[in-house]
């Protein structure tokens, strides 16, 4: 007799949590805890692998002991993750030479630029999809193996293993200690190839990655287990990891969007906007980013064209933490709904650069239109508009360039449960907003993909039935109210270019 549930590990750029679901989707249990933004210079940002492994245990266990459930009772479990953030740890002892370098931090700046000015854009973005930013892990990479000591000869001889946190954490979790990623992390680094889904050579001879340090590249689900849970781990019994996707590519399948011209946008740290292109790789000219959206088993890839915004709820984290606006974050509803507009100013969050579709990595943040009519409830509702407005640059480019009509975006992540938020995104956006029954799509989108493997949910089709609906928000401006204020939002992006030299 089959385990009852399927588990879920989402590991996210702020927390780790441990979900198990049920096969109506439903959630069984679950446990979160955050882990340490690490700030050792402006424009860095690190983890502690080790903290983000030794949380992820904890909410395992946590799940397991609440609910009285043990390892037997889980069917298989799926990873998904934070992706381009970067680990390189020995290959012996496990232990990292160095912090994670997270997806946020910008300190290669100069080593992109160097390899702008060595003409590499063209054959990156061909061969990869994406455009030369520090966004990227290959950069990330190289970092770690210039500044830490002999680091590159020791990579060039397999002592050292590169990984996402995906990769990180399945080392951790398996018996035998894998060394894996999936199609869709790996199309996060500049180093795989879109068309071949492996790691191309010439890349990694340009960008002077060594071969050995990368791990093997696996489909999204794959029924023959990427790894087993270690007995004596945080589960207590040996279970197989069948799933794993990148965070975005998770919530793209946990909000089944499983055909061509089904978009999602996740409002996370950041806000990532995916839209399905099926088994072709669409090109983008215009800041869009081309990637793998998933990989079923031994069926081709399906591809997405993607947008990300580097600071979605970061923002709002960002009132809360350094500027000291707002309390809670949940307060930033309350106190942006108590003005009835901005008030004239705008907030451009470019705190690491502008993501897509500007790619400007030279970028930093910019409070415009101040004067002294303004008060604290303008500038925490300017926060607030600034995601929609990150969003509304994106889909306005994937509309275009995807050739696809958009009936209503499908949204997820925390920053949903704020409904002014979400009005306001149906507003500057002008198409509804709809909200699923389970926001955190993200981890159902791993444990689909894991379920799907074992045959726990028997096809694509299962998961667009389980699909709900929650609420939808309908636009309740102009169109000439939005273009206006999407005018004035333009005004303030351009203040924040050619800051950083």
């Amino acid at each position: 007799m089959s385990a009852r549930y399927i588990g879920a590990l989402d590991a996210g750029t702020t927390s780790v949590r441990f979900m198990v679901f049920d096969r109506d989707a439903r959630v069984v249990a679950q446990a979160q805890k955050e882990h340490r933004q690490i700030f050792p210079q402006q424009g860095w940002v690190e983890h502690d692998p080790l903290e983000i492994w030794a949380n992820c245990a904890e909410v395992m266990r946590t799940v397991l002991s609440s609910t009285g459930l043990t390892g037997n009772d889980i069917e298989a479990i799926g990873i998904t993750n934070q992706r381009e953030t970067t680990v390189i740890w020995e290959r012996t002892t496990g232990r990292p030479i160095y912090n994670a370098i997270v997806w946020q931090d910008t300190r290669t700046d100069q080593l992109c630029n160097q390899w702008l000015a060595d003409g590499l854009e063209q054959e990156i973005a061909h061969r990869s999809g994406l455009p030369v930013s520090p966004y990227f892990a290959s950069s990330k990479i190289r970092w770690i193996l210039d500044h830490t000591d002999d680091s590159m000869a020791r990579a060039r001889r397999g002592d050292l293993c590169f990984g996402t946190i995906d990769t990180w954490l399945l080392h951790r979790l398996s018996a035998d200690h894998g060394h894996v990623t999936d199609v869709t992390n790996a199309s996060r680094t500049m180093c795989m190839n879109l068309e071949t889904l492996d790691w191309d050579d010439s890349l990694l001879a340009a960008l002077d990655i060594p071969a050995a340090i990368l791990p093997e590249i696996v489909p999204s689900s794959s029924p023959d287990a990427l790894g087993v849970t270690a007995p004596d781990g945080p589960l207590g019994t040996q279970v197989p990891i069948c799933g794993i996707l990148g965070d975005q590519q998770a919530a793209t399948v946990g909000q089944a969007c499983l055909s061509p011209g089904e978009a999602k946008n996740t409002y996370g740290t950041g806000c990532f906007l995916l839209l399905n292109t099926g088994r072709d790789i669409r090109r983008s000219a215009k800041g869009l980013i081309s990637t793998v959206a998933y990989q079923f088993g031994d069926l081709p890839a399906v591809y997405a064209l993607e947008g990300s915004v580097a600071m979605g709820g970061a923002t709002v984290q960002w009132l809360r933490d350094e500027m000291q606006m707002i309390d809670e974050a949940a307060d930033s509803e309350t106190l942006a709904a108590s003005v009835p507009d901005n008030g004239g100013c705008y907030l451009v969050p470019a705190f690491s650069g502008l993501f897509s579709p500007w790619w400007r990595s030279d970028a930093r943040g910019v409070l415009a239109g101040l004067t002294r009519y303004v008060t604290k409830a303008h500038v925490v509702r300017a926060a607030l508009e600034a995601i929609c407005f990150q969003s509304r640059d994106v889909l306005d480019v994937m509309l275009e360039e995807g050739s696809v009509a958009m009936p209503r975006l499908h949204v997820d992540g925390g920053a949903t449960a704020n409904g002014f938020l979400m009005q306001l995104q149906a507003d500057i956006l002008g198409i509804p907003v709809a909200r699923p029954a389970i926001t955190e799509t993200t981890s159902l989108g791993a444990a689909y993909a894991a379920g799907l493997a074992t045959g726990y949910w028997e096809s694509e089709e299962a998961i667009r039935s389980g699909f709900r609906v929650d609420r939808v928000w309908q636009p309740a401006i102009t169109a000439q109210e939005r273009d206006a204020l999407h005018a004035h939002w333009l005004k303030a992006v351009d203040r924040t270019l050619n800051w950083v030299d």
